[in-house]
């Protein structure tokens, strides 16, 4: 007795795609990222909050185990802050890898600004591995009250 099946061409694609993802999700588990998080990860380093109040302008950005004369800050254009740096490699001898989740070498990372600053009024600090920097809005960019007249 013969069993009948029916050829799908499909079929074959689908468990090559899902041979095709376990391999990525292998490969890309060695540096800690799964198949749920590696796609939505930002490219860019360091991670950057920006936030403003009425005078300043804030960037705050992570960056463990950098020294701040390494560290290279200007605001350009009156409205661009760039960060720059190096992140500096360990050199452990005669070992053996198993995950390598942080990243190594030159970084430069520039950030439009939703004002123009005042750049000779920028103060960067670095403690505890964050780096804040807090730049003067022009007095231009500064939320102005506009009186309201009885007519």
């Amino acid at each position: 007795m013969s069993i009948l099946t029916r050829w799908e061409p499909s079929g074959d694609l689908q468990q090559e795609m899902t041979r095709f993802r376990r391999e990525m999700d292998r490969l890309f588990g060695r540096w800690g990222l799964d198949s749920e998080t590696w796609p939505g990860l930002a490219v860019s380093y360091p991670a950057v909050n920006l936030w403003e109040d009425d005078d300043f302008v804030y960037a705050e950005a992570e960056l463990p185990g950098q020294k701040l004369p390494d560290l290279e800050i200007a605001v350009t254009g009156d409205s661009r802050l760039t960060i720059k740096g190096e992140r500096k490699e360990p050199a452990p001898e005669k070992v053996e890898w198993h995950r390598q989740e942080r990243g190594f070498g030159s970084f430069e990372r520039t950030i439009d600004l939703p004002v123009s600053m005042d750049a000779s009024k920028v103060d960067a600090r670095l403690e505890n591995g964050v780096l804040t920097v807090k730049m003067a809005k022009t007095p231009q960019a500064k939320p102005r009250k506009i009186p309201v007249k009885a007519g």
